[in-house]
């Protein structure tokens, strides 16, 4: 099953890279040291939390249209991203774990 979602990404001009949020699936956020990174672990984070629903008998919460998401931050963007679900369920099925983490 493949599963496109779009994802929101920040630049960080402090720190550098890109914070990535996941609007259609609560709390999914990640970063990355530069685009490559955060588009990376934008598709590893929201595999992971798709997988926990799937693995817990709920489908896949149903994905936006690009067109309706909106940016919190005028400098950010919006990029679908693109979920392997079959592959990610077969490296890390039965072992996931959803961590919530607050800085």
């Amino acid at each position: 099953m493949k599963l496109i979602y779009p994802a929101c990404f920040y630049p960080d001009e402090e720190l550098g890279g890109y914070g990535v949020v996941i609007p259609d699936l609560p709390g999914c956020v990640t970063q990355g040291d530069d685009l490559a990174e955060a588009i990376y672990m934008a598709v590893d984070a929201a595999s992971g939390w798709v997988l926990s629903d799937l693995e817990d008998g709920k489908k896949p919460p149903k994905a936006s249209k690009i067109s309706d998401v909106e940016l919190e931050y005028d400098d950010g963007f919006v990029s679908l991203i693109v979920l392997d679900m079959d592959t990610y369920a077969e490296k890390y099925g039965k072992r996931s774990v959803r961590k919530n983490l607050t800085i």
